[in-house]
């Protein structure tokens, strides 16, 4: 049985897995889960880092810039447990285009649940679901052996139970990367495009957004700073404070300079003594200041992850509670094709 309600009702649940949660608070778009990263290691970087090197094919969804010939021939499985119901899983290849260049090719499936579906007077109708499907297509260039630009291509399929719609969206990114002073510095402009396909009647946008990123070594220590500033379109990023007990008050809004300048940054530490092993540790401020309204916990904002390599295989794992409800975890498998080749020979 179809559902009666009128759609802005009935999204409602839905845009509140999509926007993770950002749309509550700044009344973006209905497309935020082209935001949620692939990566196991940029998800315990705060969720969002398009300045970290490795050679990763998942990268490729944060910054195209960030893949190049040194991921050889590399194909990717990942997968997150959301908040609440919602499964996303997605895989992606990759493979070196001579000694300046590369490609990717990915999809991802975001499913966000069950839904109950109700009649106009309140008589529950039935259940729906909702998904999206993201198809990704992404090239990389070294200008030259310091800076690399890329771009990555997405083409959107949202069906929430009889609406669908359809979409597009494009990447430039482009990085700087200093090897003997370990400075990496990015800058992407990000879901550049529009709806082609409407849900009705209303025009749903893409999150377009700038981001600059920068990761840096700390001395000869295996710790590295990473610091990246998003949502950059805009200066002003208000949201509500909910009172800490049950006494009635009202939520407040919230708008002042360092609450607008933090909650535009995500601050990353990386411990990685070697090429095999990492640790990450990262606090999102924005993060943390949605989930005031829904009932955050201590470690709402925070979010950390761990990876490691054994011959010719990657597994990342990354966890963050935003809710004191439920929290979301991250795992990553990626087998690289060209460390088998070169042990055989």
């Amino acid at each position: 049985m179809k559902l009666k309600i009128p759609r802005p009702t009935y999204l409602l649940p839905i845009v509140a897995l999509c926007s993770a949660p950002a749309f509550s608070q700044t009344g973006r778009s209905l497309y935020e889960f082209l935001d949620i990263p692939t990566s196991a290691r940029v998800y315990g970087l705060g969720g969002t880092n398009i300045s970290v090197i490795d050679a990763d094919v998942t990268l490729a969804d944060q910054n195209p810039a960030l893949i190049g010939p040194e991921i050889e021939s590399q194909l990717a499985v990942n997968y997150m447990h959301y908040m609440g119901s919602g499964n996303f899983a997605g895989i992606r290849y990759g493979k070196g285009a001579g000694e300046r260049g590369a490609w990717a090719a990915g999809i991802r499936y975001l499913n966000y649940g069950s839904f109950d579906a109700y009649e106009p007077d309140g008589s529950m109708s039935g259940s729906f679901k909702a998904q999206d499907i993201v198809f990704e297509g992404t090239y990389s260039h070294d200008f030259t052996d310091r800076l690399r630009g890329g771009i990555n291509v997405k083409m959107v399929y949202s069906n929430y139970e009889s609406y669908n719609a359809f979409a597009m969206a494009t990447d430039l990114g482009i990085n700087y990367y200093d090897d003997e002073k370990d400075l990496s510095l990015s800058a992407v402009l990000r879901n550049m495009g529009g709806q082609l396909k409407r849900f009705d009647e209303r025009y749903d946008r893409v999150p377009f957004d700038i981001q600059l990123g920068y990761m840096q070594g700390l001395g000869s220590s295996p710790f590295s700073l990473a610091i990246t500033a998003t949502n950059l379109t805009k200066w002003d990023l208000p949201y509500y404070s909910h009172p800490k007990n049950d006494s009635g008050e009202e939520s407040e809004l919230k708008s002042s300079f360092f609450s607008n300048l933090f909650r535009h940054l995500i601050f990353g530490l990386q411990y990685q003594p070697n090429d095999r092993f990492y640790i990450d540790l990262a606090y999102n401020y924005k993060t943390r200041t949605d989930m005031s309204t829904y009932q955050r916990n201590f470690l709402s904002g925070f979010s950390a992850g761990l990876g490691l390599k054994v011959r010719g295989f990657s597994f990342g794992a990354a966890y963050a509670m935003p809710h004191k409800g439920g929290s979301s975890v991250m795992l990553n498998i990626a087998c690289n094709f060209g460390d088998f080749l070169y042990s055989e020979e």
